[in-house]
Formats: structure tokens, C-alpha cells, sequence
């Protein structure tokens, strides 16, 4: 199974240097191939290495086969959307009687309801989370593949503040929810210019030709939510409103924070290798065909933007943003 960078979704690695549970017992019954774990083990690695779906990638380690990482691409019509999500794991040494144990690569941000700060991945399926016993862990029948699906689509999800407990039948919290989402996506983008500066090992080359290819669908998604042209995590090129179109609500805060960190985003794009040629001169004919400039938003990105490319003069501009 491979895509189109030649990246394939599931191989076995030798370098364990960065994992989170590296510290972790690893005890013999990872070593003996006739004990349980290990044969179960084994069984985990050929299910993902058959079944894995295209926005899935999965790296086992060699010398170590109780570790494994994981990274989900966030799906389009989520907040989430063109992300990288990392996940350490570990399994116990009485595996599959009780669940892996996984990590999330936060960066310090709290991502979602079930994704702490800490790293901490609260799912009913890992047993770190309430739910029914259906929603549990099954030692018969759970399985790593299962995990990973779960998080991509009831963790990393359209509406994620929904997952806070309780609030999932209250409907008058609509804009609490688009509010969250905006912060979602802000900080999607922030673990993004975090992942191009310290990518996991063994997933370097993905992350810069992934970002590489995706940077003007991120650029324009951001420059889209700014502006009210689609509602932020239902961006979509083909599907952008018209400059006619009447304008979507858009948080001050998003757009105070939007301008200060875009111009820092569409570097960090330039820097990996992106093809951004007549990027910016784009923007600035979709400024003055738009109805709406949001106050005078758009004007102060461009200004940002230049400053970034180096096309205006003034002396000390490019450290100073670089250094914002």
C-alpha cells in the first residue's frame, strides 16, 4: 500500500529513539515469538498492514514490537482538515487483555475534548473514558485498526465540541461550537509549523511533501475563514462562495489571531518547498474583488505577507516577524 509520495501506509522502522513509551518495561513476552502477546501482536501488524485507509499511516519497530506510531491526516469537512495527528503507542505486556496504551504529540495544545495537553487520548475504547460495555475494550475481538478509526472519526470529527460530555443535546450552543472550531483550526495550523520544524523520526520525508502539497489548499482555507467566504472546516475549492455571496459571521478574536499568524504559516510553507509562485499576488486580486474586506483585515495580512516575502524595503521588518 503506497501513495502518491512513495511513503508507504504501514513498514517496520529501527530508529525508537523519540518514542514516548521508549522507557516503558518491555518484558520477554515481547521477545517470544510463542507467547501470546507476540503472536497477537503479529496479528495487529498484518490487519493494519492490509486494511489501513489512505489517510492512515503506521510505523512498528523491529527491536521493539511492543512500540508503534500512528499519524491520521485530518479529514476534509473537519476543523481538523489537511492536520497531521500523531500517536505513540504501547502495548502492555498482558496484551490483549487490557487496551494499548496511547500518546498523543500535542505540542502543549488541548486539540479536543478527548486529546489533552498532557498527551492524554480519552476513549471508552482504551478504557480511559466512560461509555457502555459495547463501547469497551474487548479482548476477543478489539483491535489496533479499530482504535485509530475510532479516533479519526469520533475524535478528530466536524463538531468537536460536541464531545464534551453533556453538551451533544444542547442546540443553543451552535455557536459555541463554531467558536471552538475556529480555535480547533488555529491550532492545527500552529502543530503544523511545530511538525515541519521537529517531525516525528521515521515520518520526515512525509511531513514535508505532505505539507508541500497541501500548503495553498491551507493558505486559502485560512483566507477564506477570515474573510467569511465558508465557514471554518468546510472549505472547499470548488465550492468557494462568490464574492456576491453574503459574508459569514466570523469571530474578531479568529481574525486578530489569523493575522498575526498567517504570514508566519505561509513561510514556514515557502521554507519546506511549497510552489506558492503568485501566491500572494492572488490574494490581492481576491481583496479587491471582495464586497467585504472585514474591516480592513485582508489589507493588514497583505502588509504581513510582503513584509514575510521581503517586498518591502524597510530595514529590520523580516526579524521582527520572524521573531513575533
Amino acid at each position: 500500500m503506497e501513495n502518491t509520495n512513495g511513503f508507504v501506509h504501514f513498514d517496520v522502522v529501527s530508529d525508537d529513539a523519540d518514542h514516548h513509551f521508549l522507557g516503558s518495561n518491555k518484558g520477554k513476552c515481547f521477545t517470544d515469538f510463542k507467547s501470546e502477546v507476540y503472536r497477537t501482536i503479529m496479528k495487529e501488524w498484518k490487519i493494519l498492514e492490509q486494511n489501513l485507509p489512505e489517510s492512515i499511516y503506521v510505523r512498528v519497530y523491529e527491536r521493539r514490537i511492543d512500540l508503534m506510531r500512528a499519524v491520521i491526516v485530518g479529514a476534509a469537512g473537519t476543523p481538523y482538515h489537511d492536520g497531521l495527528f500523531f500517536f505513540d503507542i504501547g502495548f502492555p505486556s498482558d496484551y490483549p487483555k487490557n487496551p494499548p496504551k496511547l500518546h498523543y504529540h500535542s505540542f502543549g495544545y488541548r486539540h479536543n475534548p478527548n486529546l489533552y495537553s498532557s498527551g492524554r487520548v480519552c476513549l471508552s475504547l482504551l478504557n480511559t473514558w466512560t461509555g457502555r460495555k459495547s463501547e469497551k475494550w474487548d479482548p476477543s475481538g478489539s483491535t489496533m485498526l479499530q482504535v485509530l478509526l475510532s479516533i479519526q472519526a469520533l475524535v478528530l470529527n466536524k463538531k468537536p465540541y460536541y464531545n464534551e460530555p453533556g453538551l451533544a443535546s444542547i442546540a443553543s450552543s451552535e455557536w459555541r461550537s463554531r467558536a471552538y472550531n475556529e480555535n480547533v483550526f488555529l491550532i492545527t495550523c500552529s502543530t503544523s509549523l511545530h511538525l515541519l520544524r521537529r517531525p516525528p523520526f521515521n515520518f520526515e520525508a512525509f511531513v514535508s511533501a505532505h505539507f508541500r502539497q497541501r500548503a495553498f489548499r491551507i493558505l486559502s482555507a485560512c483566507s477564506d475563514y477570515t474573510n467569511g467566504r465558508a465557514r471554518v472546516g468546510h472549505y472547499s475549492f470548488d465550492l468557494r462562495l462568490s464574492s456576491s455571496s453574503s459574508k459569514l459571521h466570523v469571530s474578531r478574536s479568529f481574525k486578530k489571531q489569523m493575522i498575526a499568524f498567517y504570514p508566519r504559516l505561509l513561510q514556514a510553507f515557502r521554507q519546506n518547498g511549497a510552489s506558492l509562485e503568485g501566491f500572494v499576488e492572488h490574494l490581492e486580486l481576491e481583496s479587491k474583488h471582495s464586497e467585504n474586506k472585514s474591516g480592513g483585515i485582508f489589507k493588514k495580512v497583505m502588509e504581513k505577507i510582503k513584509k514575510a516575502f521581503g517586498l518591502k524595503k524597510n530595514k529590520g521588518q523580516q526579524s521582527r516577524l520572524e521573531s513575533a
